[in-house]
């Protein structure tokens, strides 16, 4: 017959294992993400390098036309870096972190996307020897935008 105390501590296993085995399967593998980009590009390589570090599976298009890219997923001229990526209902520009493309995900937040425009110097895939702060900025249909992180 088990004593009080052992019929609590092996309950208490019982659950941590459930609960614990609800968490894995909760987890749900992260979309595919469709990077557009020159082919000659080699930050954009190491971007992509970042992400599939970080979880993500990627699909790489390589097209000297970043411009209709850009136009055709409706980048704000402000916004426009190097390469273009689409995930899920967002579009990505430029060296977004991959934690803060997770965070988008996560939250989805009623925009269209996110930019890090330019290539801030410390953003993944533009790695140096320092780093410039720089703001990860959502932008929506409408041309509205917002600082989503500061970096």
């Amino acid at each position: 017959m088990l004593s009080r105390r052992d019929w609590l501590r092996s309950s208490a296993v019982g659950a941590a294992g459930v609960l614990l085995s609800r968490t894995i399967d909760a987890a749900e593998p992260l979309p595919a993400i469709a990077v557009y980009k020159d082919p000659a590009c080699e930050c954009c390589a190491r971007w992509i390098k970042h992400l599939s570090a970080n979880g993500f599976v990627t699909t790489v298009r390589d097209t000297p036309d970043m411009d209709s890219v850009k136009r055709t997923m409706g980048v704000p001229d402000a916004l426009q870096s190097c390469h273009t990526a689409v995930v899920g209902k967002y579009v990505i520009e430029g060296h977004v972190p991959a934690e803060v493309i997770k965070k988008l995900l996560a939250e989805k937040p009623a925009v269209m996307g996110l930019a890090v425009p330019g290539m801030p110097i410390g953003s993944p895939g533009m790695e140096g020897s320092s780093k410039q702060p720089y703001n990860v900025i959502a932008f929506e249909r409408d041309g509205k935008t917002r600082v989503y992180m500061k970096r």
